[in-house]
C-alpha cells in the first residue's frame, strides 16, 4: 500500500488530524529524551481510544507495515524512535478506567502519566510507587515497555513489581490477556516477558497496576561530603546496617553545581564534592530510629553535615534538584549522553574513580547522578553533537565506562533499556546462544518482527540475518555500533 493510501486508511480510523505525514509535523518525534539519536518516522498515527488502537494495529498488520509504539517520548535509549516506519503514539489513551481501593489496584490506559495517577489515588491514601525522574511526563505504557525504575525502586521495586495484568494487542492484531488482577502467576510468566520488551512484543491496551498504602511517616535526609569516595563507602555502610531506605541517591560535585546554578536550585551545598539524598519511610517509631542510625553512619563516614527536611515543602525542594538534574545539564551543552549501567554496590568507589580517569583521558566532563542504593549508575556527559571531534571523544569515553562496569560484574542497563543506544554493548554480557534465544522468544509475540524493528537485539543475532540483503545488513551493523 502506498504511503498516501495507508495514511488515508489510518485517517478513516482515527481522523485525518491524528495522522501526520509532513516532515515539519514529524520533526518533533525524531528523537526521545536522549537527543543524540534522530530517526524520522514514515508517518505518525495517534488513536484516541482502545477500539481505534486495535483497528490501527490490525490495519498495519494487514498491510505488513512495521511500526514503533511510543508513549511520551521521555525514554533515554532511542527505543521509541521510528526509522522510516510508522510511529504509533499511545498518549491519547489516558483514562484511569477503574480504582479498587479495597484491593489496592487500578486499571489504566497506557497513556496515563505517572504523576497524574498518583494525584488521582492520593485522596484514597494510596500511591503508585514507581517514580522515574520524568514522572511528571512519562506514561505507564512507556514504563511497562522499559521496565522503568526510579529513586524509590530501591525499596519498592521497578515497574515489573507493580503490574498485575496487561491486555495487549500483538503485532498481528490478536488481543491477549497477560497476568491477572489477583497477581497470581499461572504457567509461564508471559506478563514478565512482556514488561521490559521495549515495544517489540506488542502494545498495551490497558494495565492493571498495584497500588501501595501511603507510608505513615517519611524522613528525607541530605548528607554532604568533600570526598566522592566517602559518600560511596557510606552508601554501602547504610545498606550493610540492615536498613533499606526508600531511596538512596548520589550526586557528585559537578552535578550539584549545575543544579544549584539553575532554576531547579534545591539548596545543596555548592562546595560539596558529593551528596547523598536518603529517604526513609514506614511507621513513625521505626523511621525515627533508622534516621538516627543513618545519621550516625553518615557522620562516622565523613559527612560534613546531615540535614533532615522539616516539612513537605523542604522535602519536595530537595527532590526537585535530584529529579531535574538532567534538565539542569542543558546549561552546559546542547546535547547529553547518559548511561545506566548497574554495578555491585560495594564497587561504587572503585568505578567512580575509574570514571574520573576515563573522563580526564578523553577530555570530557562527566556529571554523576544516580541510584546509589542499588548500584544503578547514571554517568552523564554534556557535549555538542555537531562537533565531530568532541562527539567522538564522548562516545569513546562512554564505551570505556560501560566496559569498566561490565568488567566489575555489572550489566549494561538498569532501567533505560537497550533501544538503539546499547546495541553495541549487548555482546559484552550475552553469548550468541543467549541472543538467539531472545530472538526466538520475540518470534512468539511477533514472528514478522514488525514491532519496533532493529531494537534491543542486534539483527545479526537473529535468524533472519541470513536472508538480509548485504546493503541492509551493513546498515544494521553500522546502526548497532
Amino acid at each position: 500500500m502506498t504511503e498516501s493510501a495507508l495514511a488515508a486508511q489510518l485517517g478513516s480510523i482515527v481522523g485525518d488530524r491524528f495522522v501526520l505525514r509532513r516532515q515539519t509535523d514529524l520533526l518533533v518525534y525524531n528523537s526521545d529524551g536522549l537527543p543524540g539519536y534522530r530517526r524520522m518516522p514514515r508517518l505518525a498515527v495517534f488513536p484516541g481510544d482502545r477500539d481505534e488502537a486495535v483497528a490501527v494495529v490490525r490495519a498495519l498488520a494487514a498491510d505488513g507495515t512495521p511500526f514503533v509504539p511510543r508513549g511520551a517520548g521521555t525514554g533515554l535509549s532511542g527505543g521509541a524512535l521510528a526509522d522510516d516506519v510508522v510511529l504509533l503514539g499511545m498518549h491519547r489513551l489516558k483514562r484511569v478506567i477503574s480504582i479498587d481501593r479495597e484491593n489496592q489496584r487500578a486499571v489504566v490506559e497506557p497513556g496515563v502519566v505517572n504523576l497524574a495517577l498518583n494525584r488521582t489515588v492520593a485522596p484514597l491514601g494510596l500511591i503508585y510507587a514507581p517514580d522515574p525522574s520524568s514522572e511528571a511526563a512519562c506514561t505507564i505504557g512507556g514504563n511497562v515497555a522499559e521496565n522503568a525504575g526510579g529513586p524509590h525502586c530501591l525499596k519498592y521495586g521497578v515497574t515489573l513489581n507493580h503490574i498485575l495484568a496487561i491486555t495487549a494487542i500483538l503485532p498481528d492484531g490478536e488481543i491477549v490477556q497477560l497476568g491477572n488482577a489477583e497477581g497470581e502467576r499461572r504457567g509461564y510468566d508471559l506478563l514478565g516477558a512482556f514488561i521490559g520488551s521495549e515495544g517489540c512484543f506488542g502494545v498495551a491496551l490497558d494495565i492493571t497496576v498495584k497500588l501501595t498504602p501511603k507510608p505513615a511517616a517519611v524522613r528525607t535526609m541530605l548528607a554532604d561530603f568533600i570526598s566522592v569516595d566517602e559518600a560511596a563507602r557510606v552508601t554501602s555502610a547504610i545498606i550493610a546496617s540492615g536498613i533499606v531506605p526508600a531511596a538512596l541517591e548520589f550526586m557528585d560535585g559537578a552535578t550539584i553545581r549545575v543544579v544549584e546554578a539553575s532554576v531547579y536550585a534545591a539548596g545543596y551545598p555548592a562546595d560539596a564534592e558529593a551528596i547523598l539524598l536518603i529517604e526513609l519511610d514506614g511507621l513513625v517509631a521505626g523511621v525515627d530510629a533508622d534516621r538516627d542510625t543513618v545519621r550516625r553512619i553518615c557522620e562516622e563516614g565523613g559527612a560534613r553535615t546531615v540535614r533532615v527536611a522539616q516539612n513537605d515543602a523542604e522535602r519536595l525542594r530537595l527532590w526537585q534538584g535530584r529529579k531535574k538534574a538532567f534538565g539542569a545539564m542543558g546549561r552546559l551543552a546542547p546535547h547529553l549522553v547518559v548511561q545506566d549501567a548497574v554495578i555491585p554496590r560495594t564497587r561504587l568507589a572503585e568505578i567512580l574513580a575509574r570514571i574520573r580517569v576515563i573522563a580526564e583521558a578523553n577530555r570530557v566532563e562527566v556529571c554523576n547522578v544516580f541510584h546509589a542504593g542499588d548500584g544503578n549508575l547514571h554517568p552523564n556527559i554534556p557535549y555538542n553533537a555537531d562537533d565531530p571531534d568532541e562527539s567522538g571523544r564522548v562516545h569513546t569515553a562512554m564505551g570505556q565506562i560501560m566496559r569498566a562496569c561490565v568488567d566489575a560484574g555489572g550489566s549494561i542497563t538498569g532501567e533505560h533499556g537497550v533501544g538503539l543506544d546499547k546495541l553495541g554493548y549487548i555482546d559484552l554480557i550475552f553469548s550468541p546462544d543467549s541472543l538467539a534465544a531472545m530472538c526466538s522468544l520475540r518470534e512468539v509475540f511477533d514472528p514478522e518482527r514488525r514491532a519496533n524493528p532493529g531494537k534491543v537485539v542486534p539483527i545479526h543475532s537473529c535468524k533472519e540475518w541470513i536472508g538480509t540483503p548485504a546493503s541492509r545488513r551493513s546498515q544494521a551493523v553500522a546502526a548497532s555500533r
